[in-house]
């Protein structure tokens, strides 16, 4: 292979590196974050947890989810929260898949509610009241 070749692979290489994420900006700190989402006091069986950064008081940052299982969830490693005020939205289900629906019926409209998480590993447990119909 000649030198040009060989520079161009490398070159390739790297800038698909970057593109992929490696050696480029970090981005803002994560923490992770974990806890257990109960509807009447039950757990929830299925569903998802979204955290996003309340921008209008002043957080900024990249959302995070998590997927709710037998009433828990965790964020992805490293991919948590920037921590700060966040408003927080939670569907929950059954658990029971059918056709229309992997994680099965709906226990509850989506539930929001706001939380200040700290710049930490964090658990943070959320009770959806079961006057939320």
């Amino acid at each position: 292979m000649s030198k040009n070749a060989i520079g161009a692979v490398a070159g390739a290489m790297l800038a698909l590196g970057l593109l992929a994420g490696c050696g480029g900006p970090a981005g803002p700190a994560r923490y992770d974050v974990e806890g257990v989402v109960t509807y009447d006091g039950k757990p929830v069986p299925a569903g998802r947890v979204v955290f996003e950064p309340d921008s209008a008081k002043g957080n900024q940052g990249p959302a995070c989810y998590a997927d709710i299982e037998d009433g828990k969830y965790a964020s992805p490693s490293g991919k948590g929260t920037v921590g700060g005020p966040h408003v927080v939205r939670i569907n929950g289900s059954n658990g029971v898949p059918h056709d229309e629906s992997p994680l099965g019926t709906a226990l509850f409209p989506e539930y929001r509610t706001n939380v200040d998480l700290p710049k930490e590993t964090a658990t943070h447990d959320f009770d959806v009241p079961a006057s939320h119909k």
